[in-house]
């Protein structure tokens, strides 16, 4: 009786065996391989997608902050004037122009309720 080795050593009787045990690891590890290819395709284009956003976000917030400071500076000169008209003879004018304001915020708040 004489074994006969076909291959890599595997003796004729197993040989099928063998060529299909590493044909489905060699297939699954393909059906993995190409299921991590896609996940980190998907994670890739996420990335890119969340860079933009956080780019126009930052540009939106930089814009934000010059309209801010812009009403910040025109807040500020609006209130070196009331200042400046307290501190004169016209509080009579200063009077009427706090209950013209009060008023106002009256009506609006007034109109909102309504609705």
């Amino acid at each position: 009786l004489t074994v006969v080795f076909i291959g890599d050593g595997a003796p004729a009787g197993s040989y099928g065996y063998t060529n299909s045990g590493y044909s489905v690891y060699e297939e699954e590890n393909e059906r993995l391989t190409e299921s991590l290819r896609t996940k980190v395709s998907a994670i890739k284009s996420l990335s890119i997608e969340i860079g933009t956003e956080v780019k126009n976000q930052n540009k939106m917030l930089s814009e934000m902050d010059n309209d801010f400071e812009s009403a910040g500076g025109l807040l500020g000169a609006t209130m070196g004037r009331l200042r400046t008209l307290s501190r004169g003879s016209q509080t009579k004018l200063l009077c009427y122009m706090m209950l013209f304001s009060f008023f106002v915020f009256f009506v609006i708040y007034w109109i909102i309720k309504l609705r």
